[in-house]
């Protein structure tokens, strides 16, 4: 006999087969996924929503529920510190004696309550129900009283309360009302170089949803096709770009579908369009992509070449990703290479290339919009991580460019260990190299700094934070 009929017998009341729900079953799934595989919920989600669509019938599951499931996840994961902040005061143990399970269910639940326009009543009993089907009656009963504990404040009284005062601990304070790590704050307010305003600009713009943003691979598909879309609009800097301002999904839009077109963060665009149009002297025939995974701005730059007769190779050191970069690379109007190669040891003879581009691996920090997961998964240690690749890549990019040719430095993150101690450790060693003033080359782009180098905000320029810095090589 089951545990549930016993218990349902025992309080004289008949056993209810619990409600599945299949938005919050969805949304449960996919940050156990996060939480148990370290996946990224932009990964995780796609494939969910379809088998929810194909299981429970459009007419069941249509674009309603899957834009409230899409904002369950993404809420849940942008907040978590917040709601980590205000469960803590709810439970009678530390959060990391909670089941994970457990702790995933009463952050959904905490992020309608405190994140969303849905009913305080609906919200607790529809988690609570959800508590039911994914953890059983008993949990379920301390979900319920912990969620009634949370609705008892609105958002902003529970910051009041969990927060500490900006006068004694501007860090923390900030960490906690915009749910980013401490070291990460820090690290943001130090890249913006200082001011209240500013920082806090950036923790809000980092917690919003991000607008998709398409790219139309010129010689294959225009800006102006991509534009006949429901809801779309020319990108704000990029010719290429164009944002769908309601979501939508990218694979239904053929352009996308053919590879004509893809995804891509308009400050990834600027990047390859800056390092394309970067003045040169001398030949302009050979372009390389030294770290060209998952094939973005590998296609773009390929699209870009080819309108100038130029080819471009584009080296990925994993076997998997060099196939993404393939596939991205397919169909384009001139030639191209795609090698398996590591790009701290060279396939290529040194000053093989006229323009070379390194976009390194990094913290990722700068993509936090989209990837808001990566806060709570990356440490302050990891910086010594990447740090010796980085300046690796940079070194062997100067080795492969010739004289007189353009090396683009680029990471997604605005981290100065990252970013400017880089560039400016590798060029010590590097004294035949000049820096090139990248704000000419984006054009209209405000707020650019005092440059050479260019750091892109979402708060500033609604882009990822990408970073540039374009050398040249004089000898």
């Amino acid at each position: 006999m089951s545990e549930q009929p016993r218990r349902a017998r025992t309080s004289g009341k008949p056993y209810r087969r619990p409600k599945k729900d299949p938005v919050r079953i969805l949304a449960f799934e996919a940050l156990r996924a996060v939480d148990e595989r370290d996946a990224y919920a932009n990964l995780v989600l796609p494939p969910l929503l379809r088998k929810a669509r194909e299981k429970e019938g459009p007419e069941t599951f249509d674009a309603r529920d899957a834009a409230l499931a899409t904002e369950l996840v993404y809420g849940t994961l942008r907040r978590q510190g917040t709601y980590d902040a205000v469960l803590s005061h709810c439970v009678d143990r530390p959060l990391g004696e909670v089941d994970p399970p457990v702790l995933d269910v009463l952050s959904l639940g905490a992020h309608q309550l405190l994140g969303t326009r849905i009913p305080t009543h609906a919200a607790v009993s529809a988690t609570v129900e959800l508590a039911r089907v994914v953890l059983g009656d008993g949990r379920a009963k301390f979900v319920n009283a912990v969620l009634r504990k949370v609705a008892q404040d609105d958002l902003d009284g529970w910051l009041e309360r969990v927060a500490p005062p900006y006068e004694d601990d501007p860090e923390d304070h900030l960490a906690v009302v915009h749910s980013h790590p401490r070291w990460v704050v820090s690290a943001l307010w130090d890249s913006l170089g200082g001011g209240r305003d500013g920082v806090e600009e950036l923790l809000r713009a980092d917690n919003e949803r991000p607008e998709v943003t398409l790219v139309a691979r010129p010689g294959r598909a225009t800006a102006e096709e991509l534009l006949h879309e429901d809801a779309a609009v020319q990108g704000r800097w990029s010719p290429y770009a164009v944002r769908l301002t309601e979501g939508g999904e990218p694979g239904a839009i053929a352009a996308v579908r053919d590879g004509r077109a893809g995804v891509q963060d308009e400050g990834s665009q600027l990047v390859a369009i800056a390092l394309a149009n970067a003045p040169l002297d001398g030949p302009d025939r050979r372009w390389l992509d030294g770290c060209a995974g998952p094939g973005g701005k590998a296609a773009l730059l390929g699209a870009l070449a080819a309108e100038r007769g130029a080819l471009l190779v584009a080296s990925e050191k994993q076997t998997h990703r060099a196939g993404l970069v393939a596939r991205a690379l397919d169909g384009n109007p001139g030639p191209y290479q795609v090698i398996a190669a590591d790009g701290t040891r060279p396939a290529w003879r040194p000053g093989s290339f006229d323009r070379v581009l390194v976009d390194v691996p990094c913290t990722g920090l700068g993509a936090l919009r989209r990837r808001p997961e990566a806060r709570w998964r990356r440490r302050p240690e990891d910086l010594e991580g990447f740090a010796p690749l980085q300046r690796g890549l940079l070194r062997t990019a100067l080795e492969s460019v010739r004289v007189g040719g353009i090396v683009g430095y680029a990471t997604c993150s605005p981290h100065l260990a990252e970013t400017r101690a880089v560039v400016a450790d590798v060029l010590k060693q590097h004294p035949d190299t000049d820096l090139v003033d990248a704000r000419p080359l984006l054009p209209g782009v405000p707020d650019l700094g005092e440059g050479p180098d260019v750091q892109l905000w979402p708060h500033l320029h609604g882009t990822d934070a990408m970073y540039l810095a374009l050398i040249r090589r004089t000898g």
